[in-house]
């Protein structure tokens, strides 16, 4: 069913191309039909008799017919494999768009190693189909129709053989095909998870060494590559014993045929050319037969797959634009959180409870608190990669859910607790926020994120390669060009998630007396792990297993917050 409305949804847009393939596959397989006639006309006309004018003629009239055969078969296979690719690129693309407005709580309902799969693998099989629809499947039931009504044509009695060929050659694909849905099942679940381990393997290897890990990553890499491998020979298995069924199928009728079509010939009911055309005929019916039939093994994978893709285009995105969003946000620098709380999909408890605070232009929100007291949780919701399950989220005066997503993300510059940069170029990273950005904008930002000095050492300056997720440049390197990217943008709410961890005290110092002009009229929400960051921050927020338990100066703070007097003395006993 899901594979029907795939092929309705994305195939028909292409029905010219269709039409043309129909057209094509038409005329090549009325060729291909035409040619044993005319080859038995010349044995029973032309060779018997020694008729060598007629030999000529109908040689050249088979030469013809080969010709537009080819000709049309091409055609058909040309126009077919366009329809294909089209398909193909349509459904990529528009599951791409459906990937990337996904939430961050989307995603991890799929998992990005599963997402990859279906997008690549999971399009190729049901694109594959679609290749054997329009080449093999369309000419086939032409040819079997053809097929039998020319082998009757040519002798009535002989084309029983027909009647329990084809049924036996059925039973024998239908079999193998209903055994292989279940092992295609299993083997797109066991592709996503060698997918998921090498994924996590690839992105980890670092700590996989320093750990001393290898022996064990490699046994669980083992484990699930040993579990696509039994899938796979199972159903290599089944594939492999379709082929040897359907070879006896076709030379026990073919010896069938033979026999009986001897003795017809002996009692002069049939002529030699006549029996060498029912037999092509035959062969043809038959042929014509298993190429459906390999169509159709190939379409429980597909559907399999089908169903997948599907389950990612129908799954609409949890945090969308409503329906006249506001695009112009009243005021700038503002960010608001009434009496906010968050809990994650089937989680027990509340990730946030009950946070309230409010940041304007020109001021500084510190958060701190011991980890997972919920402060990445909290500086994401003002971008709405998550949306808050109690309470509401303000920005520049409105409620998040009620701005264009664009227009929201306009106004905000972020930078993760995990800094990741595109392959690329620093030039390349830097305007990912601001594509008008000016070279000396870009130098400008860099300044102040401290990574002048060592982008202008790198080969190339701002035009240095940067490698997929920035693995060429040190952590603290990543960290200041993340900066510097959300300093080019020039938004008015600055988010910092432990944006400085990866800084030395020094560099940190820098940073922060460089960057406080720079934000003076745009409002900052800083997550941090140092006190020595925040000091001078006009607010600081503590939490605790979710819980706002303190909200003032760090004089102010360190009077009548204990939790906060905590953290402070356990900094100074290990800078101690």
């Amino acid at each position: 069913m899901m594979m029907l409305k795939l092929l309705g949804r994305y195939l028909l847009p292409y029905k010219k191309l269709l039409a043309l393939v129909l057209v094509c596959q038409i005329v090549q397989t009325t060729m291909n039909l035409l040619l044993p006639s005319l080859n038995a006309d010349i044995i029973n006309h032309g060779v018997l008799v020694g008729d060598t004018d007629y030999i000529l003629r109908a040689g050249a009239l088979m030469l013809g017919a080969t010709l537009v055969q080819i000709t049309f078969a091409i055609s058909a296979v040309y126009f077919g494999a366009k329809a294909a690719m089209a398909f193909g690129r349509d459904l990529r693309s528009h599951m791409f768009r459906g990937v990337t407005a996904f939430s961050t709580a989307d995603v991890n309902r799929f998992g990005a190693s599963s997402l990859i799969t279906r997008i690549t693998n999971d399009v190729q099989q049901v694109q594959m189909l679609v290749v054997m629809l329009c080449t093999m499947f369309i000419s086939a039931p032409i040819m079997i129709v053809g097929g039998i009504i020319a082998a009757a044509n040519e002798d009535g009695p002989l084309s029983l053989i027909l009647v329990a060929a084809i049924p036996a050659l059925m039973f024998c694909v239908g079999m193998v095909v209903i055994r292989l849905v279940p092992e295609f099942q299993h083997m797109q679940v066991r592709i996503d998870r060698v997918n998921q381990v090498m994924r996590e393997q690839i992105t980890g290897m670092r700590v996989v060494r320093a750990f001393v890990r290898e022996p064990e990553e490699s046994a669980r890499f083992g484990v699930a590559n040993e579990a696509l491998t039994i899938t796979s020979v199972r159903a290599g298995r089944l594939m492999a014993f379709l082929f040897p069924s359907v070879m006896l199928v076709l030379n026990v009728s073919s010896v069938a045929a033979i026999w009986f079509g001897a003795h017809r010939i002996d009692s002069g009911e049939m002529q030699i050319g006549t029996m060498i055309a029912f037999l092509t005929y035959l062969l043809q019916v038959l042929m014509a037969v298993m190429m459906s039939m390999f169509a159709a093994i190939m379409w429980p994978r597909a559907a399999v797959c089908a169903r997948r893709v599907a389950e990612v285009i129908d799954t609409p995105a949890s945090i969308v634009t409503p329906p006249n969003a506001i695009a112009e946000l009243p005021l700038r620098g503002s960010f608001e959180l009434r009496n906010v709380g968050f809990s994650y999909p089937n989680a027990e408890g509340s990730v946030l409870d009950g946070i309230s605070l409010h940041v304007t232009a020109g001021q500084i929100l510190a958060i701190v608190g011991s980890t997972g007291a919920g402060k990445t949780t909290l500086v994401n919701l003002a971008p709405r990669l998550y949306d808050a399950t109690a309470g509401e989220v303000i920005v520049n005066g409105v409620n998040v859910r009620d701005v264009d997503q664009e227009a929201l993300w306009s106004h905000i510059g972020l930078v993760p607790q995990r800094p990741f940069l595109f392959s690329g170029t620093v030039r390349s990273n830097l305007r990912y926020g601001n594509e008008g950005a000016t070279e000396e904008e870009l130098w400008h930002a860099l300044e102040i994120a401290q990574g002048r000095d060592f982008v202008a050492a790198m080969p190339g300056g701002l035009d240095a390669p940067i490698a997929q997720g920035g693995t060429n440049v040190s952590g603290g390197q990543r960290q200041r060009l993340a900066i510097a990217r959300a300093l080019v943008k020039r938004p008015d709410i600055y988010l910092f998630d432990d944006s400085f961890s990866a800084l030395d005290l020094t560099t940190d110092a820098r940073l922060r007396a460089a960057l406080a002009p720079e934000v003076a009229d745009a409002a900052v929400v800083i997550v941090a792990q140092r006190i020595s960051t925040i000091l001078e921050a006009d607010q600081i927020l503590v939490l605790d297993a979710g819980r706002m338990v303190g909200l003032g100066t760090h004089e102010e703070l360190f009077e009548t917050c204990p939790t906060y007097v905590e953290i402070v003395e356990s900094q100074m006993a290990q800078a101690a």
